[in-house]
């Protein structure tokens, strides 16, 4: 990918500071991504076994959903998706270069790293109550 298909990262950064303002002024909430997986997981739980997700407390307060979060997740796959077809720089690879360059060909190595750094992610955003 060539410097002139990327974006300017502030501009990016202060369009993504609009979105946030508007996210506030609009919904009264910061957006966020985590709790949306976690409504996922809680919605594809409940078509297996619905009065487990009743019983389970963390679903009582954080309902399995699709409400503006969930969509807001969605946009930032379909944004991203345009954004790299419009850019001319959409591809489809397995792995990453920068991904394949550090860890090299072997899947578990990969796998291992990118299981552990989101599970320290999706820790932290949940303690955060995020």
């Amino acid at each position: 990918m060539s410097d002139k298909n990327q974006w300017n990262p502030y501009l990016a950064g202060g369009l993504t500071g609009i979105v946030m303002i508007l996210s506030i002024w609009i919904a009264g909430q910061f957006f966020g991504a985590s709790t949306s997986f976690v409504r996922t997981a809680g919605i594809i739980e409940n078509l297996f076994s619905p009065e487990r997700v009743q019983q389970l407390e963390y679903y009582v307060r954080v309902a399995p959903r699709l409400e503006w979060q969930w969509f807001f997740v969605v946009g930032i796959l379909l944004g991203s998706l345009a954004a790299s077809k419009l850019g001319g720089n959409f591809r489809w690879q397995a792995v990453p270069d920068m991904w394949q360059h550090r860890f090299g060909n072997t899947p578990v190595k990969r796998g291992i790293t990118a299981f552990a750094g989101g599970a320290v992610l999706m820790f932290g955003a949940r303690m955060a109550d995020g």
